[in-house]
């Protein structure tokens, strides 16, 4: 059975390639289905096959090498003339002069606008779709707590520029405490001075003094010597006298005599009188200049007393200088800090006024609010959208196949047909192209390295900007379809 299967497979298989061998004599007869009768192949002896071999260059083997050989080359020709085309089509597409692609969307900057704090809408102040200048107020929240903390800020900033000052005047005060102190200092430092000067003079009293006093005693035993001579010669004519006296009375002299010798006792007891005089004069001078060095020893005590008490005040006064200089630094500190918490102070009320500007909310721009998402009376938190803000600026998003993007280059005309304007072609210019494909700033990027790959054209964003159009600049809205033809003159500048 299974060689019955063999032959038949065998059969069917010649006849696809034309070839039939035919064995003299011997014929099948014609299946049932109708088909042409097939010839069996004969079986050929060893000896037969040697010489089935050695006639392989047979028509019929030739004709079966071209059949098997037509695949291959036919595959091979389609395959060459694929990337012919694939090749020259982007070499085509890429080198025209005009870039067309409909896969372009007016675009512009939409501001979704926000709350920066708390509180309750006071004033929607537009409607929905309402054109809008730069600085409008769009929202209003209720700003009394704000202005309550604005003022207790500014109150604030007040006091500490109330202490600031303060402080100032305290030490405006504190340093005429240090001069006057310094000044205190100074006298005593006089006082010294001059204390020192009056018991210089008082010594110099004293030196005299003591002088004075050893030259009165130098005088005593003089006036004591001129006083004992005078004595002598006192009781010389004292006795003198009174022998005369004697004489005359006895008749033995005469008064003459008497006379001149009483004369020469009175002169001389008068000389001894003077004598005595003068010694009393000069013991007198001598306990006047003893009295005189007891005083001037007293001054010298009294004026080193007062250069003593000089002395401690002006100990006095310098520590009291230091203490006015420390206390001085002590200001001064206080200065420094009341200076930082002035700046807190003063930065706290640039957070109340910021905070009071964010219950304003205002348009950034100018340009086209969407629609409201808030009404007054409503509680909003902050990061709460309020409204969305749509800029009037416009321009064209055009997303050109990488092919297409060959000879464009930044500063290339344009030309933009909207679709809600057709007849209408509006101008402009290639501005920027974007630094990577759509594909690459998708929220799941392709990761071709994994699974199977399949080669798709990517599409690189091409920002377009719009020449003034000033028939339809207010009519233009973000989002409208539009067909977008670069003109690049099909010059290659790679």
């Amino acid at each position: 059975m299974a060689t019955e299967k063999q032959r038949v497979s065998q059969q069917a298989t010649d006849k696809k390639t034309g070839v039939v061998e035919e064995k003299p004599g011997t014929q099948q007869p014609a299946s049932q289905n109708g088909d042409r009768a097939e010839m069996t192949t004969p079986k050929v002896a060893p000896a037969e096959e040697s010489t089935a071999n050695v006639t392989a260059d047979s028509p019929s083997a030739k004709r079966r090498i071209n059949f098997q050989l037509v695949p291959v080359v036919v595959l091979l020709l389609a395959a060459l003339i694929l990337l012919g085309i694939t090749d020259g089509w982007n070499r085509f597409v890429g080198g025209g002069s005009t870039q067309k692609t409909d896969d372009a969307f007016l675009r512009a900057d939409i501001t979704p606008l926000s709350t920066r704090v708390s509180g309750t809408v006071a004033q929607v102040a537009v409607t929905d779709y309402q054109h809008v200048k730069a600085g409008d107020l769009l929202v209003q929240l209720k700003d009394d707590d704000f202005k309550a903390q604005v003022a207790q800020a500014e109150a604030g900033v007040a006091a500490a520029q109330a202490a600031l000052l303060n402080n100032a005047k305290q030490k405006e005060l504190q340093n005429a405490r240090i001069l006057q102190a310094q000044a205190g200092t100074e006298a005593a430092s006089a006082d010294i001075a001059q204390s020192g000067a009056a018991i210089n003079g008082a010594e110099a009293d004293v030196a005299n003094a003591q002088a004075s006093i050893q030259a009165a005693q130098a005088k005593i035993p003089d006036a004591q010597a001129a006083v004992a001579a005078a004595q002598a010669d006192a009781e010389r004519t004292r006795l003198e006298r009174q022998r005369q006296e004697a004489l005359v009375e006895m008749g033995s002299a005469t008064k003459q005599k008497l006379e001149q010798v009483v004369a020469d006792q009175e002169r001389f007891a008068a000389i001894l009188d003077s004598r005595k005089a003068e010694l009393a004069q000069v013991r007198a001078y001598l306990e006047s200049r003893r009295a005189d060095l007891s005083k001037t020893h007293a001054g010298v005590a009294s004026r080193q007393a007062e250069r003593q008490r000089a002395r401690a005040q002006s100990s006095g006064r310098s520590a009291e200088v230091e203490a006015q200089i420390k206390q001085r630094a002590v200001l001064d500190a206080q200065e420094q800090q009341l200076l930082a918490d002035l700046q807190a102070k003063q930065e706290a009320l640039k957070v109340a006024q910021t905070n009071l500007e964010y219950t304003r909310i205002v348009a950034p721009t100018d340009g086209i609010v969407g629609e409201r998402k808030v009404r007054i009376g409503q509680l909003v938190s902050p990061g709460t959208q309020v409204i969305s803000l749509v800029d009037n600026t416009i321009w064209v998003q055009a997303n050109y196949e990488e092919t297409q993007l060959t000879n464009v280059s930044k500063g290339d005309g344009a030309e933009i047909t909207v679709d809600t304007f057709p007849g209408v072609t509006l101008r402009g210019h290639v501005e920027e192209i974007a630094p990577a494909s759509g594909s690459q700033f998708a929220l799941l990027p392709p990761d071709n390295a994994t699974g199977n790959y399949t080669k798709i054209v990517q599409r690189i964003p091409v920002k377009i900007a719009l020449d003034a159009s000033p028939e339809l600049a207010e009519r233009l809205r973000p989002g409208m379809s539009v067909i977008a033809k670069i003109k690049t003159n099909g010059k290659s500048k790679v």
